[in-house]
Protein backbone atom coordinates (compact mmCIF):
# COMPACT_ATOMS: atom_id res chain seq x y z
CA UNK A 1 0.00 0.00 0.00
CA UNK A 2 1.36 3.54 -0.63
CA UNK A 3 1.54 5.84 1.97
CA UNK A 4 4.13 7.90 0.56
CA UNK A 5 2.18 11.21 0.89
CA UNK A 6 2.07 10.28 4.58
CA UNK A 7 4.97 12.66 6.14
CA UNK A 8 5.62 11.33 9.17
CA UNK A 9 7.72 13.19 12.39
CA UNK A 10 11.10 12.95 13.52
CA UNK A 11 10.04 10.57 15.80
CA UNK A 12 8.37 8.59 12.85
CA UNK A 13 4.96 9.70 13.88
CA UNK A 14 1.72 11.49 12.56
CA UNK A 15 -1.29 13.00 14.40
CA UNK A 16 -4.43 11.49 13.47
CA UNK A 17 -7.71 12.89 14.57
CA UNK A 18 -10.38 10.10 14.68
CA UNK A 19 -13.84 11.18 13.81
CA UNK A 20 -17.55 9.43 14.11
CA UNK A 21 -19.28 9.01 11.16
CA UNK A 22 -21.66 11.51 12.48
CA UNK A 23 -19.44 14.33 12.75
CA UNK A 24 -18.30 14.34 16.19
CA UNK A 25 -14.74 14.53 16.77
CA UNK A 26 -13.56 11.40 19.26
CA UNK A 27 -10.54 11.70 19.77
CA UNK A 28 -6.87 12.55 19.26
CA UNK A 29 -3.96 9.89 18.86
CA UNK A 30 -0.69 8.95 17.09
CA UNK A 31 0.13 6.48 14.39
CA UNK A 32 3.48 5.42 13.41
CA UNK A 33 3.98 4.24 9.48
CA UNK A 34 3.68 0.32 11.57
CA UNK A 35 0.31 1.22 13.20
CA UNK A 36 -1.33 2.49 9.83
CA UNK A 37 -0.36 0.15 7.64
CA UNK A 38 -2.30 -2.43 10.03
CA UNK A 39 -4.94 0.05 10.53
CA UNK A 40 -5.50 -0.04 6.54
CA UNK A 41 -5.39 -3.60 6.70
CA UNK A 42 -7.87 -4.73 9.16
CA UNK A 43 -9.76 -1.52 8.87
CA UNK A 44 -9.44 -1.07 12.39
CA UNK A 45 -7.85 1.43 14.29
CA UNK A 46 -4.30 0.96 15.08
CA UNK A 47 -1.92 3.89 17.06
CA UNK A 48 1.35 3.73 18.39
CA UNK A 49 0.92 4.76 22.21
CA UNK A 50 3.92 7.48 23.47
CA UNK A 51 4.05 6.36 26.66
CA UNK A 52 4.59 3.41 26.84
CA UNK A 53 6.33 2.93 23.32
CA UNK A 54 4.08 0.30 21.71
CA UNK A 55 1.35 -0.38 19.15
CA UNK A 56 -2.20 -0.73 20.36
CA UNK A 57 -5.64 -1.74 18.55
CA UNK A 58 -8.43 0.77 20.47
CA UNK A 59 -10.96 -1.24 21.73
CA UNK A 60 -8.60 -3.98 21.97
CA UNK A 61 -9.81 -5.36 25.84
CA UNK A 62 -12.89 -2.73 26.06
CA UNK A 63 -14.42 -3.51 23.21
CA UNK A 64 -14.63 0.16 22.27
CA UNK A 65 -13.34 -0.76 18.99
CA UNK A 66 -13.13 1.74 15.83
CA UNK A 67 -14.29 0.64 12.17
CA UNK A 68 -12.89 2.88 9.60
CA UNK A 69 -14.97 4.01 6.71
CA UNK A 70 -12.25 6.40 5.47
CA UNK A 71 -8.65 7.87 5.68
CA UNK A 72 -7.67 11.27 4.69
CA UNK A 73 -4.81 13.46 5.13
CA UNK A 74 -4.29 17.06 5.04
CA UNK A 75 -2.95 19.89 2.63
CA UNK A 76 0.10 19.16 4.08
CA UNK A 77 0.50 15.64 4.75
CA UNK A 78 1.50 15.76 8.25
CA UNK A 79 -2.26 14.79 9.85
CA UNK A 80 -4.55 12.04 9.39
CA UNK A 81 -8.43 12.53 9.64
CA UNK A 82 -9.62 9.23 10.43
CA UNK A 83 -13.77 8.46 9.75
CA UNK A 84 -15.08 5.98 11.90
CA UNK A 85 -17.95 4.22 12.98
CA UNK A 86 -17.61 4.05 16.72
CA UNK A 87 -18.26 1.07 18.93
CA UNK A 88 -19.34 1.72 22.53
CA UNK A 89 -17.34 5.07 24.07
CA UNK A 90 -14.05 6.62 22.65
CA UNK A 91 -12.74 8.24 25.90
CA UNK A 92 -11.00 5.64 28.46
CA UNK A 93 -12.86 7.84 31.85
CA UNK A 94 -16.52 6.54 29.65
CA UNK A 95 -17.53 9.55 27.71
CA UNK A 96 -18.28 9.19 24.22
CA UNK A 97 -15.73 11.70 23.22
CA UNK A 98 -12.44 12.89 24.80
CA UNK A 99 -13.50 16.30 24.14
CA UNK A 100 -17.64 15.70 25.86
CA UNK A 101 -17.74 18.10 28.72
CA UNK A 102 -13.99 19.77 28.50
CA UNK A 103 -13.71 23.31 27.54
CA UNK A 104 -11.28 25.91 28.61
CA UNK A 105 -12.60 29.18 30.10
CA UNK A 106 -10.81 32.21 30.24
CA UNK A 107 -9.88 34.75 33.10
CA UNK A 108 -7.48 37.57 33.95
CA UNK A 109 -4.97 35.32 35.48
CA UNK A 110 -5.16 31.74 33.90
CA UNK A 111 -7.01 29.52 31.91
CA UNK A 112 -8.88 26.42 32.98
CA UNK A 113 -11.15 23.40 32.01
CA UNK A 114 -14.78 24.10 33.04
CA UNK A 115 -16.81 21.24 33.22
CA UNK A 116 -20.53 21.46 32.35
CA UNK A 117 -23.20 20.31 35.04
CA UNK A 118 -21.29 17.94 36.71
CA UNK A 119 -24.13 16.95 38.37
CA UNK A 120 -26.37 16.09 35.29
CA UNK A 121 -23.07 15.03 33.05
CA UNK A 122 -23.07 11.76 33.91
CA UNK A 123 -26.40 10.64 33.39
CA UNK A 124 -26.64 12.48 29.74
CA UNK A 125 -23.64 10.45 29.09
CA UNK A 126 -25.66 7.14 29.88
CA UNK A 127 -28.06 7.87 28.41
CA UNK A 128 -26.65 8.69 25.34
CA UNK A 129 -23.96 5.56 25.41
CA UNK A 130 -28.03 3.59 25.80
CA UNK A 131 -28.86 5.60 22.89
CA UNK A 132 -26.24 4.00 20.75
CA UNK A 133 -26.32 0.61 22.27
CA UNK A 134 -30.08 0.67 21.53
CA UNK A 135 -29.33 1.44 17.90
CA UNK A 136 -26.59 -0.97 17.40
CA UNK A 137 -29.64 -3.61 18.91
CA UNK A 138 -32.42 -2.69 17.13
CA UNK A 139 -29.82 -2.05 13.44
CA UNK A 140 -27.25 -4.39 13.44
CA UNK A 141 -23.97 -3.33 11.93
CA UNK A 142 -21.40 -5.67 10.69
CA UNK A 143 -18.29 -6.15 12.83
CA UNK A 144 -20.06 -3.97 15.70
CA UNK A 145 -18.44 -5.27 19.28
CA UNK A 146 -21.91 -4.51 20.94
CA UNK A 147 -23.97 -7.27 18.16
CA UNK A 148 -21.48 -9.25 19.10
CA UNK A 149 -22.99 -9.23 22.69
CA UNK A 150 -26.29 -9.51 21.57
CA UNK A 151 -25.72 -12.37 19.03
CA UNK A 152 -24.53 -14.45 21.88
CA UNK A 153 -27.04 -13.47 24.10
CA UNK A 154 -27.15 -13.14 27.65
CA UNK A 155 -24.95 -15.51 29.40
CA UNK A 156 -22.41 -13.87 26.95
CA UNK A 157 -23.01 -10.11 28.64
CA UNK A 158 -23.32 -11.51 31.93
CA UNK A 159 -20.03 -13.22 31.35
CA UNK A 160 -18.79 -9.86 30.70
CA UNK A 161 -20.44 -7.71 33.41
CA UNK A 162 -18.67 -10.41 35.56
CA UNK A 163 -15.43 -9.74 34.22
CA UNK A 164 -15.07 -6.49 34.13
CA UNK A 165 -16.76 -6.49 37.77
CA UNK A 166 -13.76 -8.52 38.94
CA UNK A 167 -11.17 -6.18 36.92
CA UNK A 168 -12.77 -3.30 38.42
CA UNK A 169 -11.93 -5.01 42.27
CA UNK A 170 -8.44 -5.56 40.95
CA UNK A 171 -7.80 -2.44 40.03
CA UNK A 172 -9.05 -0.81 43.35
CA UNK A 173 -6.86 -3.53 45.35
CA UNK A 174 -4.08 -2.18 43.03
CA UNK A 175 -4.74 1.48 44.60
CA UNK A 176 -4.69 2.19 40.72
CA UNK A 177 -6.57 5.21 40.00
CA UNK A 178 -6.32 5.40 36.20
CA UNK A 179 -7.28 1.81 35.84
CA UNK A 180 -10.29 2.00 38.11
CA UNK A 181 -11.74 4.59 35.95
CA UNK A 182 -11.03 2.61 33.08
CA UNK A 183 -12.28 -0.37 34.46
CA UNK A 184 -15.13 0.79 35.48
CA UNK A 185 -15.88 2.70 32.35
CA UNK A 186 -15.92 -0.82 30.74
CA UNK A 187 -18.24 -2.48 33.42
CA UNK A 188 -21.00 0.74 33.19
CA UNK A 189 -21.02 -0.16 29.15
CA UNK A 190 -21.52 -3.94 29.83
CA UNK A 191 -24.51 -3.05 32.64
CA UNK A 192 -26.04 -1.08 30.08
CA UNK A 193 -25.94 -3.64 27.33
CA UNK A 194 -27.45 -5.99 29.83
CA UNK A 195 -30.60 -3.50 30.96
CA UNK A 196 -30.86 -3.20 26.61
CA UNK A 197 -31.31 -7.08 26.53
CA UNK A 198 -34.12 -7.03 28.95
CA UNK A 199 -35.55 -3.59 27.08
CA UNK A 200 -35.11 -1.87 30.34
CA UNK A 201 -33.27 1.86 30.42
CA UNK A 202 -31.03 3.78 32.78
CA UNK A 203 -33.71 6.08 34.10
CA UNK A 204 -35.20 2.52 35.63
CA UNK A 205 -31.84 2.60 37.72
CA UNK A 206 -31.81 6.33 38.38
CA UNK A 207 -35.68 6.46 39.59
CA UNK A 208 -34.68 3.42 41.74
CA UNK A 209 -31.46 5.32 43.59
CA UNK A 210 -33.64 8.39 43.53
CA UNK A 211 -36.35 6.61 45.89
CA UNK A 212 -34.05 5.23 47.96
CA UNK A 213 -31.95 8.59 48.74
CA UNK A 214 -35.76 10.32 49.08
CA UNK A 215 -36.30 7.01 51.36
CA UNK A 216 -39.17 6.17 49.21
CA UNK A 217 -40.96 2.92 48.14
CA UNK A 218 -37.92 1.50 45.91
CA UNK A 219 -39.50 -0.29 43.72
CA UNK A 220 -43.43 0.61 43.45
CA UNK A 221 -43.00 1.09 39.91
CA UNK A 222 -41.90 -2.44 39.67
CA UNK A 223 -44.53 -3.06 41.91
CA UNK A 224 -42.24 -4.97 44.39
CA UNK A 225 -41.57 -4.50 48.20
CA UNK A 226 -38.40 -4.73 50.23
CA UNK A 227 -36.88 -3.84 53.43
CA UNK A 228 -33.44 -2.10 51.92
CA UNK A 229 -31.74 -0.01 53.76
CA UNK A 230 -31.58 3.59 53.03
CA UNK A 231 -28.54 5.46 52.07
Amino acid sequence: MDISMVKFDEKGLVPAIVQEENGQVLMLAYMNEESLKKTLETGYTWFYSRSREKLWNKGETSGNVQKVREISYDCDGDTLLVRVHQTGVACHTGTYSCFSGRRLGENEKSVAVVPEEPKASLANVLNDLYEVIRDRQLNPVEGSYTNYLFQHGQDKILKKVGEEAAETIIASKNMDRKEIAYEMGDLWYHCLVLLAFHNLSPEIVFRELRNRRNGGNYHKFEGKTGNRPEM
